[in-house]
Order: C-alpha cells, then structure tokens, then sequence
C-alpha cells in the first residue's frame, strides 16, 4: 500500500474517532467514509466477499445481541429476586 493511501486512513480514521468521542455523527459517517473508501480502493476483491456475506454477518450479529439481551433480562431477574446486595458486592470487588 502507497504510503499517502496509509495517510489518509490514519487520518480519516483520527478524524472519525474524535468526531464519535465529540457526538458529531456526520462527522463519523464522513471521515469513516473516506476510510472505507480508501481500503476498498486498495483491496477490492475482500470488501466484495465482506459484501457478498453481509446477510451472514448481521444475522450473526442479531443472534449475539439476542442472546446479550437475555443475558441482561436475567440478571435483571435475578437482582429483583435476591435483592440488589450480590449485584453491590460484585461491583465493589
């Protein structure tokens, strides 16, 4: 890779780090963009399999989140069941 592609990525990936950190949202989808771009240009072949599999991907993303939230719903269960004590303790440790 061209040392000038190895810029722009570290800069419009700075750039998309402290706009997130700053809450400017545009400013995330911008730079991230440029970054994006900037890799797709450089490895074409890999961001069209990463295409190709998308449906792949947010299906397993949906599944791992699915499963978080149950997680969550009981130790939120539990907290209500044996009072909020153990939870405490755990975060004191």
């Amino acid at each position: 890779m061209e040392s000038w592609k190895k810029a722009v990525i570290a800069g419009s990936t700075g750039l998309a780090a402290i706009s997130l950190i700053k809450g400017k949202a545009t400013g995330v989808f911008i730079f991230g963009g440029v970054a994006l771009a900037t890799l797709a240009s450089e490895y074409p072949d890999k961001f069209a399999d990463i295409r190709r599999n998308l449906p792949h991907y947010v299906d397993r993303g949906s599944t791992l989140l699915e499963v978080a939230s149950r997680i969550g719903e009981r130790l939120a269960e539990a907290a209500e069941r044996k009072g909020s004590a153990w939870y405490e303790s755990l975060l004191t440790s």
